[in-house]
């Protein structure tokens, strides 16, 4: 009975970190469970997406779509560096972006991201489309604390492109650099900046 109740109380603090996960900065989010990824403690998706893929959009992950009209191309087509956006949902109210670093197939992507375990960065994560037509609305995300894909299925709007193409290395490259300064971000809004600190 007792480990009934702390499987319990553990899927509780899980599901409440993920809920947090994607606001636009600032907040801290513990790492309830590590999932092997770099700890960062209190880095959030979207500004660390926005410092990954140079796309300069603000504000939590699920509005990114809409302010990417007109200013860059919204796709759903993956490419190197574009940004996933996923729309806001129970299990993610903020929504959540993350960033295409290899494509695998037409209907397999890996991605890195932070926060999707609370508190992570996460690198070359699996995600499948599981839409109807074949147009990413619908994505499941590998989830490093069990070693599988989730169960879950997550509607996502699409892609947007950076406006600079990217390659995996360039993203393995940039991403250590883009979660500092991430982290370090003013409360004001300067250009992404992690790529010239990388060196690109």
């Amino acid at each position: 009975m007792p480990i009934a109740r702390s499987a319990q109380r553990l899927c509780a603090v899980l599901l409440a970190a993920v809920l947090s996960a994607c606001a636009s900065g600032g907040g801290r989010s513990p790492t309830a469970y590590s999932g092997g990824g770099p700890s960062y403690p209190g880095i959030n998706c979207a500004p660390f997406a926005r410092e990954l893929s140079g796309i300069a959009l603000y504000g939590d992950a699920a509005t990114w779509w809409d302010q990417a009209a007109g200013r860059y191309t919204r796709t759903e087509h993956p490419v190197i560096g574009a940004a996933l956006v996923f729309r806001r949902e129970q299990r993610l109210p903020s929504g959540h972006v993350s960033v295409v670093s290899r494509i695998l197939g037409a209907r397999q992507i890996q991605v890195t991201q932070a926060n999707w375990v609370p508190g992570e960065l996460d690198l070359d994560q699996l995600v499948v489309d599981v839409s109807e037509n074949n147009d990413w609305t619908e994505v499941r995300v590998w989830w490093p604390p069990v070693g599988s894909l989730g169960s879950h299925a997550y509607p996502a709007y699409g892609f947007i492109e950076p406006r600079e193409r990217s390659t995996h290395e360039v993203i393995a490259r940039v991403a250590p650099v883009a979660a500092q300064v991430s982290l370090s971000s003013s409360t004001g809004r300067p250009p992404p900046r992690a790529r010239a600190m990388a060196g690109l």
